[in-house]
């Protein structure tokens, strides 16, 4: 049986799925830009006969409160932070950490930080090194170096083409991948002052 609640951390409300047994061996799914939990909606239901499984939203992600730049820093040392303080919350001392994108370098500090509470690192296309980076990145290498010349660019990454293209580059049976990912993920994307809100951590991933 799959839940869905909210949890305030640090004023901010936070949505997160959640499965499984309390008590099981735990599971932290943390998710990619430009999706949230809701990319592990299939995966959890396969988890949950033997894992206690959790994923939540990141602010400025999902169904969790989305506070203006100004009002909330979005960094991946403070997200990492709130989702220390969210499993902490949550009573979870022991956990395993699955990785997708963004997920890594917000699991990496969790790690880094208290490696006694991580019992396995999962990873899934989240790098640790800058060898990791594909040539995908070098907009954002420019980005990094003159941010205002070339948040124009940037921007692009924030639209529906590039989100579908994320879902589907490389498939070998697109017509096997549910729009409703996507579509999900842009809906949450186009919603007014979300793309500032991603300009700030797709500047600060440098």
């Amino acid at each position: 049986m799959m839940n869905y609640k909210t949890i305030s951390i640090q004023g901010t409300s936070i949505f997160y799925r959640e499965a499984g047994t309390p008590g099981a061996p735990a599971i932290v799914l943390l998710h990619g830009f430009p999706t949230s939990s809701h990319m592990f909606r299939d995966l959890m239901p396969l988890l949950a006969p033997n894992f206690h499984v959790i994923a939540p939203d990141y602010p400025g992600f999902g169904y969790s409160d989305a506070p203006a730049p100004d009002a909330f820093q979005y960094t991946f040392d403070h997200l990492s932070l709130v989702i220390e303080e969210f499993l902490a919350a949550l009573g979870l001392e022991r956990y395993s950490l699955y990785l997708q994108d963004y997920g890594g370098p917000i699991g990496f500090r969790l790690a880094t930080r208290h490696p006694e509470r991580v019992q396995a690192l999962i990873l899934q296309n989240a790098t640790a090194y800058k060898e990791g980076l594909s040539e995908a990145t070098e907009l954002l290498n420019l980005y990094w170096t003159d941010r205002a010349m070339s948040e124009p660019a940037v921007r692009a990454l924030l639209t529906r083409a590039t989100t579908t293209y994320q879902y589907t580059h490389g498939a070998h049976h697109p017509e096997r991948i549910s729009p409703d990912a996507y579509h999900h993920a842009q809906a949450l994307l186009d919603r007014p002052g979300n793309d500032s809100i991603q300009l700030e951590l797709l500047f600060d991933y440098r």
